[in-house]
């Protein structure tokens, strides 16, 4: 019973302003409390499942984001899809796509944010879409980066489940391709009904496709080689972390030449704080499932629930309930980390594949992150795109009911749309 206000408390710690990793600090120093845990020893075991190769590609991938960022890929790439994706919606469609590439290479959240939503932000506003709506739009397409491979969310969770990285990059393909189709099929429904898209003229003559597509060309090679690497068995998934940002260092800074030596100082700083603060939370999390499993908690939580919910169905919707809920309160790294070590035995009891509850932790994400009260992802579009909160909020809900939440129960009740890939590949 003690075990089980270690969730609340973690909420709560958080929900008055201490940082996400010193509320994992205060929640093991809770449990360590309760069950006399010896801390030499919990110390010891947590550096031990740090000390994983598989980890190396965290801060690789999380500096892959923001070089792209400052050298100038990101915004080819927009150029590029937005030329492409044209008709109704089109500016819209451009930013998912956008996103979607985005999330191909670098697989982080905040960065395609950022560097997205401070490009696409105005064309989008200046062509009659409320500013609430891009930012409920970027909001739930930057979340494209957790479900397409690379992705970081994935590592985690590979990590703290002892799942095959390259399986689980894999499972989320299916998904993220009927999330994509969902947002910009609805877009293109709310043009002409919710808001009118207008034709804006360009300045100055207006570049050719074919430059256009010359000038992205190196950009959009990017995630061919990560992924083709990967799949076609070239390199492992922490050899493709370190290609992928020597990758963006070539492009960035020899080929659109947009380096100068602060941005790239600034992107190492910025990914070191990130990769610091995953590390911390990851370093205590690892001891707290060390107490968890050592009380048998997942154990009797699995045989508790199963005493009660006798239709596997059930189960299944309360774990996506539960799963939502955290994401409202928490970011997907806590998500990722908290919640998946804990429900993994129920959803193995209840006949899910663990590479097919990596798919359903990551839909979960996308609605959790975007949800109030503290919807994370939300605030910084909203942040990005200079957008009210309360503009954001009601296209947000209409986003995640329509789009998102369908998404996760297709993906939640049809396993092959998960597992199809990571099979066709011999991943599993």
């Amino acid at each position: 019973m003690d075990a089980l206000v270690a969730l609340p408390l973690l909420i709560l710690l958080m929900a008055i302003g201490l940082p996400v990793a010193w509320s994992f600090a205060g929640v093991l120093a809770y449990l360590a409390f309760v069950f006399d845990a010896n801390l030499n020893t919990l110390m010891l075991q947590g550096f031990r499942s740090l000390n994983s190769l598989v980890l190396v590609a965290l801060p690789l991938f999380i500096l892959t984001g923001y070089l792209m960022q400052s050298g100038g890929i990101a915004r080819r790439i927009i150029a590029f899809v937005s030329r492409l994706a044209t008709g109704k919606g089109g500016m819209g469609s451009a930013m998912v796509l956008s996103s979607s590439i985005f999330g191909a290479i670098a697989g982080t959240a905040t960065a395609a944010i950022a560097s997205i939503g401070s490009i696409m932000t105005e064309p989008l506003v200046a062509r009659g879409y409320p500013r609430g709506r891009v930012a409920a739009l970027l909001g739930i397409s930057s979340l494209l980066g957790i479900l397409i491979p690379p992705s970081i969310t994935m590592i985690l969770f590979a990590v703290v489940t002892r799942q095959s990285v390259a399986a689980c990059f894999a499972a989320t393909i299916g998904p993220a391709i009927v999330l994509i189709l969902g947002l910009i099929l609805y877009n293109r429904f709310l043009v002409g009904r919710a808001f009118e898209e207008v034709e804006v003229a360009e300045e100055g003559p207006r570049e050719s496709f074919g430059k256009v597509t010359l000038r992205a060309l190196p950009a959009l090679t990017l995630p061919v080689i990560i992924l083709g690497g990967i799949y076609g068995g070239i390199f492992t998934p922490t050899e493709s972390a370190a290609v992928a940002a020597v990758a963006a260092l070539i492009v960035g800074g020899l080929i659109y030449r947009e380096f100068t030596w602060k941005s790239l100082a600034g992107s190492i700083i910025e990914a070191a704080e990130t990769t610091g603060t995953i590390i911390l939370i990851l370093l205590f999390s690892f001891m707290i499932s060390r107490i968890l499993a050592f009380e048998r908690v997942p154990q009797d939580m699995t045989e508790a629930i199963q005493a009660v919910v006798h239709n596997p169905i059930i189960a299944l919707l309360m774990v996506n309930l539960v799963l939502i809920i955290a994401g409202m309160l928490m970011d997907d790294v806590s998500v990722t980390v908290v919640i998946a070590p804990l429900f993994m035995p129920l959803m193995v009891a209840n006949g899910v594949n663990p590479v097919h509850f990596a798919a359903i932790v990551g839909c979960s994400v996308v609605i959790g992150a975007n949800s109030p009260p503290v919807a994370p992802t939300l605030f910084l579009s909203c942040r990005i795109t200079r957008a009210p909160i309360m503009q954001a909020v009601m296209p947000a809900i209409g986003l995640m009911t329509f789009v998102a939440f369908p998404v996760m129960l297709v993906t939640t009740f049809w396993e092959d749309l998960s597992l199809a890939i990571p099979r066709a590949l011999g991943l599993m």
